[in-house]
């Protein structure tokens, strides 16, 4: 597959970011596109290359800091349950004496994936897994926030991306996945809502992204693909044809970083294809995915998959 440069990369050299979970997926991809535009970006998760998580990965937060580093930024990686109030606070204490503030904070710790089922409702569905979902999807969010916003409040233009899955449209009229799933997604869109109205005192700005149908790691290997031969998918599921990978939504928060304006998306819910439409900035193969509205038009509509226009 060939890679097409992207031309609209914002200049973040001097910024100081932290996307929490950032071990793989979303967050990996994200925190290569901020070190792209050249910021510093510390990288937290539980998996590291002396120790694994519950799922088992093979990719570890050391990884992610060096393809950092290696797009042009500084990669740090600091492991970090941040369930543990404890190392929550100690990494909050580790920028503090590095850097002395911080500039963007991306709420993106899920590690939920194994925790529901799409076929039961939530008393069929185990209680301790959906329990266990809440307090990984929400509470690590809280938390981070907890400790980290006194570093982002210091100077006026700080930024807190809340990852999430859906808009809050596309949510609203839609049952996601399951009880504790749905949960979970809808609560993290109503944070960056909350946020905002408390950092906009301080000049701060809170903006809740989605990605679409993203190419993470584990989506690939379901589809038995790589990122260079992904399209491979489409004999299995032709409506993967609308999938972007992870670098899309990286370049969706480098655009929201980089944007001097960016307090008018304050509270707002926005997705990686929207951006893209309003920043001007391609997937790595030059198109411009627009999952959401395609979701609705084409998959739910029982229309054939059609890309056209949607990419």
């Amino acid at each position: 597959m060939e890679l097409m440069p992207d031309t609209s990369t914002p200049d973040l050299r001097g910024k100081i970011a932290l996307v929490a979970g950032a071990t793989r997926g979303a967050g990996r991809g994200i925190a290569v596109q901020l070190g792209a535009a050249g910021a510093t970006v510390y990288v937290t998760g539980r998996t590291t290359r002396e120790r694994l998580s519950e799922y088992g990965r093979a990719e570890t937060i050391e990884e992610t800091a060096e393809l950092v580093t290696a797009a042009g930024g500084t990669g740090i990686a600091v492991p970090t349950d941040h369930l543990v109030p404890e190392q929550v606070r100690a990494l909050a204490g580790r920028i503090d004496a590095e850097q002395g503030r911080l500039d963007v904070l991306v709420n993106d710790v899920w590690g939920g994936e194994k925790l529901f089922t799409f076929d039961k409702t939530v008393w069929e569905g185990d209680l301790d897994n959906g329990l266990r979902l809440l307090r990984l999807g929400v509470e690590t969010h809280a938390v981070t926030s907890h400790f980290l916003l006194p570093l982002l409040v210091r100077r006026p233009g700080g930024l807190v991306i809340e990852m999430t899955d859906g808009t809050s449209e596309y949510n609203q009229a839609h049952y996601r996945n399951s009880f504790f799933y749905d949960l979970v997604k809808n609560s993290v869109l109503r944070m960056a809502f909350a946020l905002a109205h408390e950092l906009k005192p301080h000049g701060g700005s809170a903006v809740a992204l989605t990605p679409g149908w993203m190419r993470s790691e584990m989506m690939l290997e379901t589809f038995g693909v790589t990122e260079e031969n992904w399209r491979d998918a489409l004999t299995t599921e032709p409506h993967f044809a609308i999938s972007e990978s992870t670098s899309y939504v990286g370049r969706a928060v480098a655009a929201l970083a980089g944007d001097a304006d960016v307090a008018r998306w304050s509270g707002q819910s926005v997705s990686s294809g929207q951006l893209a439409r309003e920043y001007g900035f391609t997937d790595l193969d030059g198109s411009r995915p627009d999952c959401w509205r395609y979701m609705v038009e084409v998959q739910e509509a029982g229309k054939p998959a059609d890309v056209t226009g949607y990419r």
